[in-house]
């Protein structure tokens, strides 16, 4: 009796299956452990600038191989390498839920951004790859939305899993379900022909990078507890800006570098590149919200994850919407009026206080959310139009780079500014953990923080004023097109 196969149809839509699953757990495990950090800072008898390390060391990983890994899948074949990733994610998801330490935990957080990273960076192009050019666009919009899908599930499925079972819980779901992704995308996604001969890993430019992100990140969070007047965080904030300074050396040296700095020379991409950087910066300090909503407003966990959907739902209903007004008006016009509306949310959310009803909390968090969706897809195609087309795919990763460069830099620079602003509320003492504030002190630090975070959606605003105005020029500068 011989084994029925499915249909060529059915295989590609499991293949499918199987490569959104990844994504959405890569995905999810960058926002699932946003809401945990309370927790984690109790169950460790940690403090904040320890505790950021738990999302740092796995997005710090993404950061500096993200372009890399998609280099190596042009190299080699996409499948293997993929599935090699998420095995390294779901052992990873495993140890971490068994981590006996913040230290171990850190650690094998960085192993788990690791698998991430190939998740992530492979999974488009094994889509593009697998569809015809005819449903393409509808595959790679589902890819899109399971990205959204798995920002917004992560807060509140991670609040029910530590209010139900533990912290451990937010690791440890992983592992069945990577284990069946693991087995639909071996047995339904087809093996990849490696690229053309010759292509190189740019693994020194990688390396550079990820030391001087890590030297950066260590001295901000170092800086939280010791002041950033101590010796070892001026060398180590020092020490990062020469990693920047040698990676930029590196990859105007190489023969295939991890990032063509070429395109740069481009006003337009650079500065649209520039304003996405700017705006990730303010968008990744909502690691704070849990402690003004737990330690603040006392509520549960599961409750707390509720609440932070709010930013990633007005994300995904106004993100399809901001794509069409951009296609009719323009996306400079577009995305400026979304910075406007980030800098009316920056100041809702500094009129937090522990008066609120839950609507009034949603009301003040939702601007931030419904602005990044009007900015973000208008910006992204503005990124995509100036870009010459043979170097579309190498705009397109810069565009993540941009993405996860702004996480990685705003999340200890966030936290440096909220401790600073809740110890200079509550009159504490240097290297004291500001998680344990008084609920005055938290109100007014967040507050404190993000009035000075709107700094930066001023100086993207500006940087928006003057690409429109490059764009009119050159536009104008154009001979007519019959």
């Amino acid at each position: 009796m011989t084994q029925a196969h499915p249909s060529p149809s059915t295989s590609k839509w499991l293949a499918m299956l199987g490569i959104a699953m990844g994504v959405f757990m890569a995905t999810l495990d960058a926002s699932i452990v946003n809401i945990s950090l309370p927790t984690l800072v109790k169950a460790f008898n940690s403090n904040l600038a320890t505790i950021e390390w738990v999302i740092l060391s796995y997005v710090l990983v993404l950061t500096s191989l993200m372009l890399g890994a998609a280099r190596l899948g042009d190299m080699f074949d996409k499948k293997k390498l993929y599935l090699g990733g998420m095995t390294l994610f779901v052992i990873g998801s495993l140890l971490c839920g068994s981590s006996p330490s913040v230290g171990w935990l850190i650690g094998f957080r960085a192993l788990q951004g690791l698998g991430a990273t190939f998740m992530q960076a492979l999974g488009g192009a094994m889509v593009t790859e697998i569809f015809p050019s005819s449903e393409r666009g509808r595959a790679l919009g589902i890819i899109g939305s399971t990205v959204s899908v798995g920002i917004a599930v992560g807060p509140p499925l991670g609040g029910m899993l530590i209010g139900l079972v533990g912290w451990q819980s937010i690791f440890w779901v992983n592992v069945p379900v990577g284990i069946l992704t693991w087995l639909i995308t071996y047995r339904f996604v087809p093996s990849s022909k490696p690229g053309r001969a010759g292509q190189r890993f740019d693994a020194l430019g990688a390396a550079t990078l990820l030391a001087a992100l890590a030297a950066y990140a260590l001295g901000m969070t170092l800086g939280q507890d010791e002041g950033f007047a101590s010796l070892p965080v001026i060398g180590l904030l020092a020490l990062a800006l020469l990693g920047i300074a040698a990676f930029i050396f590196i990859e105007t040296r190489v023969e295939q570098p991890m990032v063509e700095l070429s395109l740069f020379r481009n006003s337009l991409i650079s500065t649209n590149l520039l304003m996405a950087f700017l705006v990730f910066i303010v968008l990744s300090g909502g690691f704070i919200m849990p402690f003004f909503l737990q330690n603040v407003m006392g509520y549960s966990t599961q409750v707390v994850g509720f609440f932070m959907m709010a930013n990633p739902i007005t994300m995904g209903l106004v993100a399809p919407i901001a794509g069409s007004l951009s296609d009719r008006f323009g996306s400079r016009v577009i995305s400026l009026v979304g910075l406007g509306v980030i800098i009316l949310g920056c100041l809702a959310i500094g009129t937090l206080h522990d008066g609120l009803d839950p609507l009034g909390i949603i009301l003040r968090l939702a601007p931030l959310g419904l602005g990044f969706g009007l900015f973000q897809s208008p910006n992204n195609s503005a990124i995509m139009g100036a870009a010459p087309r043979q170097r579309l795919g190498v705009a397109s990763g810069l565009t993540s780079l941009a993405r996860t460069l702004g996480n990685t830099t705003g999340l200890p620079l966030v936290g440096s500014i909220f401790t600073a602003q809740v110890m200079a509320a509550g009159g504490a003492a240097q290297g004291v953990d500001v998680t344990g504030a008084p609920a005055h002190a938290l109100v007014r630090g967040i507050a404190g923080t993000y009035h000075i975070v709107i700094y930066f959606i001023f100086a993207a605003a500006a940087l928006a004023v003057f690409a429109w105005q490059v764009d009119r020029r050159q536009r104008a500068a154009q001979p007519a097109q019959d």
